[in-house]
């Protein structure tokens, strides 16, 4: 609810305040008093845009505060949270903004610096601005839809759920047949990459254990011959024979020699025998060890040759040839499988479809009983209003699936039988349309005591029993919200629970406006003279008591 709004130096005002009140508050005065100033400056400290030039002449900055009371749960905590300008529960919601004559403005949200834009967000949840120039949906049929299900109470929740399950589900299908597409556009590629790796089957460690199995073999045949040459030097042929010789000739000489002289030569040729024979045996050893078929080096060459130039070829590591087949091998075995895989996903997409298509369905049929509900009660608004002829119809086609449903919603009026139907705004003259506009505003109604309603001259071009239809209607809105109205019909003004009203006078060469809550002797003064003009009469006077008797 706003309860206090401050002016100072904006437009035709120097200083103003003005404290307002639950239920109806109506503002009346003259042609040109200044009344849509006070919207302007509400709008302007709502961050809506519109004039530049604010700032009351003469002055160096104007500002304008409102303060707003919020219950507990109103949507305007959740947005004061996500803009980090949330505060107690309790406290009241202070908005003020500043404008300088070079058009600067600035603004701040319970004295903290903030931004137009969140000011804008926080207006949508705090006022609702009903005229002629109606822009808060009602006249805008992508709203319709929106304001017919709050009509009928309708939870869209199952349906967003659905809908969601629905997008996921052809999302999942979407995406298997990208990947599908681009396996295919590989799989020549990954049946050869597999032949070839499964051909050549490389196994972990294979390539390390080659390469030194190879040197071995290239190193055994650099060294063979040397080794060979070695051997012969020691055999019977060569040492061996030598000292077999020796030591037979130096026996033969011992018993002619003096005795015992031979013995220790011949000891200890015994004992050289016996270690060339030991040297052979492991020289024959090593030879044994380095045999080696060739052809066994020339295959442990090719293999290794192999698995490193297709190591080079996908470029990985040898070692991990075996992870890139297996990994490939998974790859063409989704392929393989991806016919399958989609047509699971495709029978998923159609059971979300359906799903979605049924509760879909339930809420076509909720919005064509609350069609019909709505129209009657817009019958029964339009008959005080004397638009007993006129005729309002809610249309639901069908429209695009999404969240919402797949109903396309618009309302239609005809003023006079036989007339066409079509939008309200082309089709309802500026009297009619407002009366339409509040008709309808009293049918989508539902106590929403969180918003303030502002209704600017929505009584223009009525009178008489009509403008005391529309003040009835006024009044009932009130019961349940917070209501502004500017208005000069004096049927309205009557069901006021506070009524201000805007004169403006010339003071020292400047014309300033003004802003006074009536006390009871001057709200009748004020009903009469809206009802009888500048000379009010005994007999404007006992009309107001009328009014105001209700």
């Amino acid at each position: 609810m706003l309860r206090n709004l401050e002016i100072r130096d904006m437009l035709l005002i120097d200083r103003q305040a003005l404290e307002f009140g639950p239920g109806l508050n109506v503002l009346t005065g003259e042609t040109g008093a200044g009344k849509s100033i006070l919207l302007d400056c509400l709008g302007f400290v709502l961050g809506w845009r519109g004039r530049a030039d604010v700032v009351r002449v003469g002055a160096a900055q104007g500002e304008v505060t409102a303060v707003f009371s919020l219950p507990a749960g109103h949507p305007a905590h959740e947005l004061l949270a996500e803009a980090g300008l949330s505060g107690d529960p309790g406290e009241d919601l202070i908005l003020r903004r500043t404008a300088s004559p070079d058009g600067r403005k600035t603004a701040y949200i319970n004295d903290r610096r903030s931004s137009a834009e969140v000011l804008r967000s926080l207006s949508d949840v705090l006022v609702e601005l009903h005229g002629q120039q109606d822009d808060r949906g009602l006249l805008n049929p992508r709203c319709h839809r929106a304001l017919l299900d709050a009509f009928a109470g309708l939870d869209l929740a199952p349906l967003r759920a659905a809908w969601t399950a629905r997008r996921t589900a052809e999302a999942a299908v979407e995406a298997h047949v990208a990947q599908m597409a681009a396996a295919r556009a590989e799989e020549d590629f990954l049946r050869h990459a597999v032949a070839e790796l499964d051909k050549l089957d490389p196994q972990p460690g294979e390539d390390a254990v080659l390469d030194t199995r190879r040197r071995a073999m290239q190193g055994a045949e650099r060294i063979r011959g040397d080794i060979v040459k070695a051997l012969s030097a020691l055999g019977p042929q060569a040492a061996e024979g030598q000292l077999i010789d020796a030591s037979r000739w130096l026996e033969g000489a011992s018993d002619a020699a003096p005795e015992g002289s031979l013995d220790e030569p011949i000891a200890a040729l015994g004992r050289c025998l016996i270690e060339l024979g030991e040297a052979a045996s492991g020289v024959e050893a090593a030879l044994a060890d380095m045999d080696f078929d060739p052809s066994e080096l020339e295959a442990a060459e090719e293999r290794l040759f192999a698995i490193r130039a297709l190591a080079r070829k996908h470029d990985v590591l040898a070692d991990d040839l075996g992870t890139l087949a297996a990994d490939l091998r998974e790859r063409l075995g989704r392929l393989d499988a991806g016919e399958g895989d989609l047509a699971r996903l495709r029978g998923a997409a159609a059971d979300a479809e359906a799903a979605y298509a049924e509760v879909a369905q339930c809420a076509t049929a909720q919005r064509t009983k609350a069609a019909k509900a709505l129209d009657k009660a817009m019958a029964g608004e339009l008959a005080p209003l004397k638009m007993e002829r006129a005729r309002f119809e809610t249309l639901i086609e069908p429209g695009e699936p999404g969240p919402s449903g797949q109903d396309a919603v618009s309302f239609s009026v005809a003023t006079n039988p036989g007339a066409p139907a079509g939008p309200l705004d082309r089709i309802a003259s500026g009297g009619e349309l407002s009366r339409f506009l509040l008709a309808l505003k009293v049918c989508l109604a539902r106590g929403n005591e969180a918003v303030t309603m502002i209704f600017d001259e929505i009584d223009r071009g009525v009178g008489g029993a009509t403008a005391d239809a529309v003040g009835r209607r006024l009044a009932r809105l009130s019961e349940d919200a917070q209501v502004l109205v500017v208005t000069h019909a004096p049927q309205v003004a009557a069901r006021a629970g506070s009524h201000f009203r805007v004169s403006k006078a010339v003071a020292g060469g400047e014309t300033r406006s003004q802003v006074v809550l009536l006390d009871e002797a001057e709200r009748r003064d004020e009903i009469a003279r809206m009802l009888a003009g500048e000379r009010i009469t005994d007999a404007a006077r006992a009309a107001a008591d009328a009014l105001l008797a209700g």
